[in-house]
């Protein structure tokens, strides 16, 4: 079940949408402004945004160009206005497609189906290449930014990403807490070195749950830090 973050500040509208897509079996996660919908990206997993333009704290805009900082996905806009320079703009700087207002929400929920298969199939590995992962113990995809353990892909929180990207880059090399801290979080005062040992506990889990033992590549040096070996 894909889940779907949607930043709309009309109740009624929300509404509406929240019952046509959990109708098509997604789980729907709604919020009203748009640092609540990047705090969410960057504590949860999500498959997919939509995204209203005319939000009170910010633009869609600004939003979607925060959002695409620290990871790519899937997005949609919803915009009340029918401008070609608004609609270029949500294409140009990484939207999926738009709906303007007033629309169908079963529309909106064919249109996300829809952008789900195209990314699917652009991110599944060909005939030459899915040997190779299922066979690695682990792999990184730059261009969908996913990992791969033992070719099932992981479902990352931002902040799980962005880890063990930093020791991936950096395999066989240790890194501290702190540095960890640096380069996943955006404020890292703001968190403690506690935080980065509860989401790599998660990480070890999710990998553990792909492949049993894959969760020793990622090693503990007591004191220190952690570090990547990949055997």
């Amino acid at each position: 079940m894909t889940r779907v973050l949607l930043v709309e500040d009309e109740p009624a509208i929300a509404d509406t949408l929240v019952y046509a897509l959990q109708t098509d079996r997604f789980e729907v996660v709604h919020c009203l402004t748009g640092e609540a919908a990047i705090a969410r990206l960057q504590a949860e997993s999500f498959g997919f945004v939509i995204l209203d333009i005319g939000l009170p704290d910010m633009t869609g805009f600004e939003v979607c160009k925060r959002i695409f900082e620290f990871c790519k996905i899937p997005l949609l806009f919803l915009t009340a206005r029918d401008s070609e320079v608004d609609r270029i703009t949500g294409l140009e700087i990484g939207g999926d497609d738009y709906v303007t207002k007033p629309f169908s929400p079963r529309e909106v929920s064919a249109r996300v189906r829809a952008i789900l298969r195209r990314t699917q199939q652009s991110q599944s590995p060909d005939a030459t290449t899915a040997g190779s992962m299922r066979d690695a113990s682990l792999r990184h995809d730059e261009k969908s930014m996913h990992f791969y353990c033992y070719g099932a892909c992981l479902d990352l929180t931002a902040h799980e990403y962005k880890l063990l990207l930093a020791l991936f880059e950096n395999q066989e090399r240790v890194l501290t807490r702190d540095q960890l801290l640096e380069k996943a979080w955006y404020d890292p005062g703001s968190v403690t070195d506690r935080t980065v040992d509860a989401h790599i506990k998660s990480l070890r889990a999710k990998m553990r749950q792909a492949h049993e033992g894959s969760e020793e590549i990622i090693q503990t040096r007591r004191g220190i830090g952690y570090v990547l070996v990949i055997g």
